[in-house]
């Protein structure tokens, strides 16, 4: 029964990739600028960052990620530049990216704390569906391969942030090129079309005293299709050096989409987030979703590892640690 159940769930995924979803990461708050361009330069030092992640694990075909990023802020902090690669896989789909992200970064008071940057990605993506993989219930469909078939267009990205030492928030579109290009406008060519994604997220440390601090943060992701997904966060920050959060996740309705199930359960997942500073210049994480939908009654869970490094701390003006 179980491989009945996720035969036929993976079957529906990879037929209707028309609107799927970007990659999700638990530790949105720890990996801006996978979400926002303008987070390129934030923390004012050279900044790598990766992350890999694996959804629904013991479920075939489930959701695999994986996210290398490395930043600066160059010219008196005034410019930040990052490079980011992403390469993500489910079921018979795989997709391949990479964006080079440049943020304008606007200093707002003489302690030069509060920044406000605007920022924009270009790159290209690499989409492929590899038709042997599927199993259509109709044969003749020249929307299904009958081997792999990939295609690499261009791509652009653009985002606004705003921090200070103790709250940031932010709003960024990616994925607004790609559904345009006439490369998919013919139906024997490949069905595959990433559609604009939305980030609107925010947090806020509140000192408790010298040794703890509490950071509440969200995160709504959108793509005007599918629902609307809302993450909510709660950490506890233990004497700068231990990160210890919870998570929940939800859809909610803000605006009507006719094309949704009437009936699809809200709840998604609820998870733990740790990270641990091992050194002053090396941060190490982990995530842990469990699932609430009914998907919660065939996977083991989802997992996701995150490794941080400074390459130079020496001009660092703020606690890079809160956020």
């Amino acid at each position: 029964m179980k491989k009945i159940v996720v035969t036929a769930l993976f079957n529906l995924i990879c037929l209707c990739l028309f609107a799927q979803q970007n990659a999700q990461f638990g530790q949105y708050m720890f990996n801006g600028l996978y979400i926002n361009p303008a987070y390129a330069g934030y923390k004012e030092e050279l900044y790598m960052q990766a992350f890999v992640r694996a959804q629904w694990t013991g479920v075939q075909g489930a959701p695999q990620t994986l996210s290398i990023s490395v930043d600066e802020a160059v010219k008196e902090e005034s410019l930040g530049l990052g490079l980011l690669v992403s390469k993500d896989k489910i079921g018979a789909q795989n997709s391949l990216n990479l964006s080079g992200n440049f943020a304008y970064r606007i200093k707002l008071d003489r302690t030069e704390t509060n920044v406000l940057a605007f920022g924009i990605g270009v790159g290209v993506m690499q989409m492929g569906l590899n038709g042997s993989l599927l199993d259509p219930n109709e044969t003749g469909d020249n929307k299904i391969p009958t081997g792999y078939e990939s295609r690499i267009v261009p791509d652009i990205r653009a985002g606004v942030h705003y921090s200070n030492e103790k709250f940031f928030i932010g709003f960024s579109a990616n994925n607004l090129l790609t559904q345009y290009l006439p490369v998919f406008r013919d139906n024997n060519l490949l069905s595959i079309t990433s559609k604009p994604h939305f980030y609107l997220t925010a947090g806020m440390v509140f000192p408790v005293n010298n040794d703890f601090m509490f950071k509440p943060t969200f995160l709504i992701k959108d793509d005007l299709n599918g629902p609307t997904s809302l993450d909510l966060n709660a950490f506890l920050m233990i004497k700068e050096k231990l990160w210890l959060g919870v998570a929940y996740r939800t859809s909610v309705k803000f605006y009507p989409k006719p094309a949704l199930q009437s009936d699809l359960r809200a709840r998604s997942a609820i998870g733990l987030i740790t990270e641990f500073f091992v050194r002053e210049n090396l941060r190490i994480g982990y995530g842990y979703d469990y699932s609430l939908n009914k998907l919660g009654s065939y996977d083991y869970g989802s997992h996701e590892i995150s490794i941080g490094y400074y390459l130079q701390t020496a001009k660092s003006r703020r606690p890079k640690c809160y956020f």
